[in-house]
C-alpha cells in the first residue's frame, strides 16, 4: 500500500452542502495560518481541505526510494540506515479537478528579486512539457519566502525560460507579469484552484 505524505494536518469537518465554488469564499482579513509552515505543508493542508470538501483530488507524489539497509534497535521500531532513489522523481503533485488533469511543482526561494531556474531539473521540465502536450493543466507554485508572496506560474512560461541558453533565472517582475499572485488564507491555506479556474476559462 502506498501512502501519500500529507504532513501533520488537522481534520476538516465535511459540509455536505458545500459546492465546488465554495472554496473562494473562505477569506479572512487577518491571517496567521502560514506562520512556521513550509510551502509544501501549506499545499498539503490545502489539498486535504479540497479533498474533504469534494472539490478536487490532488496528492503529493510518493518519492520512489529503494531501502538497502535497515536496523532494528527495538522490536517495535525500524531505522533506515541506507537508501537511494530508484529513479528521478517528476513533479511534486498531480490530481484531478473538474475533469481536468493537474500536474504541478512547488518551489521556494529566498531571493527577493529573482527565481533561479536551477531549482528545476531537466527531467521535471521534460515531464511538464509532455503533460502539456496531453492537454493537462500544468504550473508551478512559487513562494518568495523573504517577501511572503506566492505565485501560480504556468508551466509553459517556465519551460520557455528554461530553454533559453543564456537565461539562468527569471526576475520577480517577469514572474508578476506572467503569473497569478495568490494570498495565504484559511481553508484552504493556499487557494491555488482559483487560478486553475482562470486557466480553464482561458482554455474554453
Amino acid at each position: 500500500m502506498v501512502k501519500y505524505p500529507t504532513g501533520s494536518l488537522t481534520p476538516y469537518a465535511k459540509n455536505n452542502n458545500t459546492t465546488i465554488s465554495s472554496h473562494k469564499k473562505h477569506k479572512t482579513s487577518v491571517n496567521f495560518s502560514d506562520r512556521g509552515m513550509t510551502l509544501e505543508q501549506q499545499i498539503n493542508e490545502s489539498n486535504k481541505y479540497y479533498l474533504f470538501q469534494d472539490i478536487a483530488v490532488v496528492h503529493k507524489k510518493p518519492t520512489p526510494v529503494q531501502i538497502v539497509k535497515v536496523d532494528y534497535p527495538k522490536r517495535s521500531r525500524a531505522v533506515i540506515k541506507e537508501a537511494y532513489f530508484r529513479q528521478a522523481s517528476t513533479t511534486d503533485y498531480n490530481g484531478v479537478y473538474k475533469g481536468y488533469y493537474l500536474d504541478f511543482e512547488a518551489k521556494e526561494t529566498r531571493n527577493k528579486a529573482s527565481f533561479p531556474l536551477k531549482n528545476f531539473h531537466e527531467h521535471q521540465i521534460v515531464h511538464l512539457d509532455k503533460c502539456l502536450k496531453q492537454k493537462g493543466i500544468c504550473f508551478t507554485i512559487i513562494k518568495f519566502v523573504s517577501l511572503n508572496r506566492y505565485f501560480v506560474t504556468p508551466a509553459s512560461f517556465i519551460i520557455n525560460a528554461w530553454n533559453q541558453i543564456d537565461k539562468s533565472s527569471v526576475s520577480l517582475n517577469e514572474i508578476i507579469e506572467h503569473s497569478y499572485e495568490i494570498k495565504s488564507g484559511y481553508r484552504p491555506t493556499l487557494p491555488y484552484l482559483e487560478v486553475v479556474d482562470k486557466f480553464i476559462l482561458d482554455r474554453n
